[in-house]
């Protein structure tokens, strides 16, 4: 079978044979995890090791890891089950803080609250790098009625890494819960918990080389929130269901494989990618990079995005997208549009030269709509169409950045040449 080149890891990413290993390890064991009897204790044990693992690794505390069936249900959990638990207190209509360019796993249950349950919520809009302003955040977070803030640590869609700590800051001296998406920045960036100060964040398995189906929410241990599932209170009474003590125990091993290799993952990935954006801006007439650019300045001005680059950042270290020498992308993103053509007909372009990239968030595939991101960052619609994105992880090589070299340039002609067709066509 013909090599692919596999550029999406930020779907999904492959599963490490260590991980794969204990998986296989774990299934055979018989036991309900909260049974009282031997088989049952023993499957616990390994639940409660797995989670005390994941808590060393990510500066945190084991009674403050809820282990969920993925990055959807912790953003769920943590955005409906914190407006619950806060609304009572707070002068209703109670606000939600929201970030315009959050993966659909915090868009929804945010507009679902607003639509059902009454929530005012205020958009945090971003600049055209994608990041927040804190000042916005700092003057919502005044009237005293917000219930949550929640912005992503790093974008899925353009990478843009997000000043966590100093909005975690600016609302724990708020008296507001602050959570954050960190799907996307566990192993490319270092994550610790407790030096961000967030009161909840959402971590996923199979972005990082674990098994599909969990995830988990690290919830400060002094917090409560109202469940979205009953049937159980397997976990500290606020999330429901039978422990996968296989996929947990597999997790746990990809989380810990994921934060002692990350210097040399990023390491590994920021110079492919920064291969492959140097490549494309010299080959594809019009290439814009989207978001920012990376801080090794590979990319020439014309074909960056207004107001990218590097030195807008001030303050605290690259692992929250702050520091003078910070870079604020994720390692491993490559985000571009190729002005005039469809995303959708690049897409299987390249799809059929052997190449797996994405038009943006896997979970919204197939949906004929511009980018929310884009538009978010003042991208024109047109522009945010013709968009791919390209993210990189462990098994990518030189040769898949080169496979991508070589076929774009073509697939970017043709697919300019057949809007141009579309485009006479329906005048």
């Amino acid at each position: 079978m013909k090599h692919r080149a596999y550029l999406d890891h930020a779907a999904t990413t492959p599963m490490l044979p260590a991980a794969r290993s204990r998986w296989l390890q774990v299934s055979e064991f018989v036991g309900n995890p909260s049974s009282l009897h031997t088989a049952g204790r023993s499957v616990r044990q390994v639940v409660e090791e797995a989670r005390e693992s994941i808590a060393a690794d990510l500066g945190s505390r084991p009674s403050a890891i809820i282990f969920t069936s993925g990055g959807t249900e912790s953003d769920n959990l943590a955005v409906k089950g914190l407006f619950w638990q806060r609304q009572p207190r707070l002068e209703t209509p109670a606000r939600v803080l929201a970030s315009s360019i959050e993966h659909h796993a915090v868009l929804d249950p945010v507009e679902w609250l607003a639509s059902h349950e009454g929530a005012k919520v205020e958009w945090l809009g971003v600049d055209a790098q994608g990041r927040v302003s804190l000042d916005q955040v700092a003057e919502a977070l005044r009237t005293g009625d917000v219930a949550l803030c929640t912005v992503m640590w790093a974008n899925n869609e353009v990478g843009t890494i997000e000043p966590v700590r100093r909005i975690a800051e600016l609302c724990r001296e708020a008296g507001v819960p602050f959570h954050t998406d960190a799907v996307q920045a566990v192993g490319q960036v270092p994550v610790n918990v407790a030096e961000v100060g967030a009161h909840a964040v959402t971590i996923s398995s199979h972005k990082i080389g674990g098994p599909f189906g969990v995830g988990a929410l690290i919830l400060d241990p002094a917090l409560t929130l109202t469940p979205i599932l009953h049937g159980g209170g397997q976990e500290r009474d606020i999330r429901s269901g039978t422990f996968d003590a296989a996929a947990i125990a597999s997790f746990a091993v990809a989380v810990h494989h994921a934060v002692i290799e990350q210097p040399a993952h990023a390491a590994h990935v920021r110079e492919l990618r920064d291969r492959l954006v140097s490549a494309i801006l010299e080959s594809v007439p019009g290439a814009i990079l989207n978001g920012p650019a990376p801080a090794s300045g590979v990319s020439p001005a014309s074909g960056v995005s207004p107001a990218s680059g590097a030195s807008a950042a001030s303050g605290a270290s690259p692992a929250t997208g702050e520091g003078p020498d910070a870079d604020l992308r994720l390692p491993g993103n490559a985000h571009f549009s190729f002005p005039g053509c469809e995303g959708d007909a690049l897409l299987m372009l390249l799809d059929a030269a052997g190449i797996d990239c994405s038009t943006g968030s896997a979970c919204t595939a197939g949906i004929p709509e511009p980018s929310h991101v884009l538009l978010a960052m003042g991208v024109d619609e047109p522009t945010a169409r013709a968009s791919l994105r390209f993210s990189l992880g462990r098994s990518t090589t030189q040769d898949d950045v080169e496979a991508v070299v070589r076929a774009l340039p073509a697939a970017v002609e043709r697919a300019a040449r057949a809007g141009k067709l579309t485009a006479r066509a329906r005048s």
